[in-house]
């Protein structure tokens, strides 16, 4: 029988509706159960493509003993942490404080008045690997509940109290905005743990945190490190050509187990693949590397075609596990299991191109995961880029074109092989703040790729866009909502889904010259200030106060996988003031960075998309606008100038003439006075608003850009 989750929206909840365990949904019901019985709460807070959370699942929940205990002793609540990070948020500041460590699935327990006084994350059914079974921790806090439950309760109260301290907005926003002292020395705290063998930063795992590498590219762009530069696009080039990107069929599997990059874990997100698209291309027009853009555009072209909602949002994730192929009756999901390959499946599928593609991708005859931790992968390969095709020619005597060419068609075989499996679970919600950052992926590919490619990249961004503005906000009462799925829309936004979105409209706006994007952006940021500025310390708070069942506010500073809102923010505020010379949104700007100014300082690694907007705060802020018939081949001409400069530090924005420049030059004046010479498609690049002389000549734009 289905419990009390069978009606919830959200994938994960929907996929615990049947489990024997008598789940809740977060909420009055759960909380008037567990008061009215006397029972703590075990709070489960997880997400549908979230590998350990299935293990748990299977182990645990759907054991009907351990359910049945659970019944009788404990309300059991579940929580999807992608739609109420409010929620997850201050489970995991207690689990974090409390262990020393976090992740998912998290397992709390607490009181009837919600307040948590024991934790961890996952537990295996009985005691292994030096980890508690998930049987006796329910059996011993069921007995301190029954005979010590005032320790328990004094224990929640004081650890409770400690936390809203940490929380607490009681600093002063006076100090001063960190120099580029700080930023050369956030690229030396980054060179001390680089991997210079593999990329990346420290050992096994690795995540990635495109934040980071955002940083190190915009600083070497500021200052000319090469040190800063070299970190980065090593580290990119190194998961371009491992295991963790799927080299089949494009987009960026969650981490890395190895430091290597050469063992993922197979979920995919929408946010790693916005944001690892949006540093590729950063890093493929700082370096004229065309096969960095490459890969941002392989991301891309995977999210379009996997990812994309009819009406035109991006849904959330894939799982890491599915089904094995061949898997008969009574197989389980496996992870990893639709990308993984034996050396016999490519020569049958091959033949005689399959020696290339064995030598291309890295497949051995035994498998190639050394490292695979669990066992999991019994022999099979995991395609990564081991030879290239030069050494491959050479190795096989034929022509580089040969290769290549073969490798392409071999590439698309695979493919529709693979496409045969059955695919991992697809969590098709759309939220706000990861389309957010994929409107802002897709705007970027469209200033920087060319041709078919960038209006396709342009199309979907605008596509995004309309769907999120038609179904997650209400314009009337001035409302945006988190979360859609199948129609239904909830949850009120958080900062970040703000934060994320006005990023990906400002960058629709610069690339389209739609005022519409700008106009709403200007909206949601004036939003987002009224319900999360900080006056008292500055900085933007992640949730309202408005939900009495969240228990303190987070003001958050870590830049994690997703950067904080905070950070995002300062970057809009950045170029908002970059368009428009409003001086308070310089203030809100200034009052943050100043309120961090100690830990950018010292703990670079921590803040590293805070460090990408203190570089944009020190640089000296460019316009560079092209005016002209967007369809026309002189526009083309000079926006593919404007692409071919790293100039992380511009807005570039290009208007239409006619109707569309008098739009834009009501909101943004110094536009109004610009004008086409002799009819031609012109470029103005400016300094504080102050402009150079207009070109019409591609070659004398190149030239003004490279002089900056």
């Amino acid at each position: 029988m289905p419990n009390h989750l069978e009606k919830e929206p959200s994938p994960y909840l929907q996929q615990h509706a049947n489990n024997p365990v008598d789940w809740y949904p977060w909420g009055d019901d759960a909380f008037d159960r567990a008061r009215l019985q006397d029972k703590p709460i075990f709070l489960s807070i997880g997400y549908s493509t979230c590998h350990w959370c299935h293990v748990m699942e299977h182990e645990s929940f759907e054991d009907p003993d351990i359910a049945a205990y659970l019944n009788d002793h404990f309300v059991s609540v579940k929580v999807d942490r992608e739609e109420r990070p409010d929620i997850d948020r201050v489970y995991m500041a207690f689990v974090q404080a409390t262990t020393g460590s976090g992740g998912w699935p998290m397992s709390v327990w607490i009181t009837p008045e919600l307040k948590p006084f024991f934790g961890g994350t996952y537990f295996p059914p009985d005691s292994r690997w030096g980890r508690p079974g998930f049987a006796d921790v329910l059996r011993e806090v069921a007995s301190r509940w029954a005979s010590n439950r005032g320790e328990l309760q004094h224990s929640a109260d004081a650890v409770l109290a400690q936390l809203r301290r940490a929380h607490a907005s009681t600093e002063t926003a006076s100090g001063t905005v960190a120099g580029v002292d700080a930023l050369v020395a956030g690229v030396e705290q980054y060179a001390q743990v680089f991997d210079a063998r593999y990329g990346g930063f420290g050992g096994a795992p690795k995540f990635p945190r495109p934040a980071e590498l955002l940083f190190l590219l915009r600083e070497s762009a500021r200052s000319r490190s090469a040190t800063a530069r070299s970190m980065a696009v090593e580290t990119l080039e190194a998961m371009a050509n491992g295991g963790m990107r799927d080299q089949i069929g494009g987009g960026f599997h969650r981490y890395s187990v190895d430091a290597a990059w050469r063992v993922p874990h197979f979920e995919k997100m929408l946010y790693d693949q916005a944001q690892l698209a949006i540093v590729f291309l950063e890093a493929g027009q700082a370096t004229g590397g065309g096969a960095l853009i490459q890969v941002a555009e392989d991301t891309i072209a995977y999210v379009m075609r996997e990812m994309t909602h009819p009406d035109g949002g991006f849904y959330s994730a894939e799982d890491a596990d599915s089904l094995p192929p061949g898997g008969g009756a009574g197989a389980r999901k496996a992870e990893g299991a639709f990308y993984l390959w034996t050396a016999s499946e490519i020569d049958s599928l091959l033949g005689r191109d399959s020696d290339i593609v064995k030598r291309r991708f890295g497949i051995e005859s035994a498998g190639n995961a050394p490292q695979d931790p669990m066992g999991e992968f019994n022999g099979r390969n995991i395609p990564y880029l081991q030879q290239d095709v030069g050494e491959i020619a050479r190795l096989t005597n034929r022509r580089t074109d040969q290769v290549a060419g073969a490798l392409s068609v071999c590439r698309r075989r695979l493919f529709d092989a693979r496409a045969e499996r059955q695919r991992p679970h697809l969590d098709d919600k759309v939220l706000t703040a990861w389309n957010g950052l994929m409107i802002a992926a897709l705007a970027r590919a469209g200033h920087v790729l060319d041709g078919a490619a960038a209006t396709r990249s342009r199309d979907a961004a605008s596509g995004a866009a309309s769907f999120l503005r038609r179904y997650l906000w209400d314009g009337d009462r001035r409302v945006l909502c988190r979360r859609f799925r199948n129609g239904q829309v909830s949850i009120d936004a958080y900062a970040e889904d703000y934060a994320y979105l006005i990023w990906g409209l400002l960058e629709l706006f610069q690339v389209t010259g739609d005022v519409t994007w700008f106009d709403w952006a200007t909206e949601l940021q004036t939003r987002q200030d009224a319900l999360f500025w900080d006056e008292t310390a500055g900085g933007w708070f992640a949730t309202t106060d408005a939900d009495p069942s969240v228990l303190f506010r987070v003001k958050e500073d870590y830049d994690g996988a997703e950067p904080s809102a905070s950070s995002v923010t300062v970057g809009n505020l950045l170029t908002l003031a970059h368009l428009t010379g409003d001086t308070s949104m310089t203030a809100k700007i200034e009052r943050t960075l100043g309120r961090l100014a100690n830990r950018l300082t010292q703990a670079a690694r921590v803040v590293p998309m805070m460090m990408a907007s203190l570089v944009g705060y020190h640089a000296e802020p460019i316009q560079v606008v092209i005016l002209g018939d967007s369809e026309a081949d002189d526009t083309r001409a000079l926006e593919r100038v404007v692409a071919a400069h790293y100039l992380p530090f511009s807005v570039r924005l290009m208007v239409a003439i006619g109707e569309a420049q008098q739009r834009v030059a009501k909101r943004l004046p110094f536009v109004g006075s610009m004008r086409c010479i002799d009819g031609r498609a012109t470029a103005y690049v400016c300094r504080n608003f102050a402009c150079q002389e207009p070109v019409v000549k591609p070659e004398r734009l190149d030239q003004q850009l490279g002089a900056i």
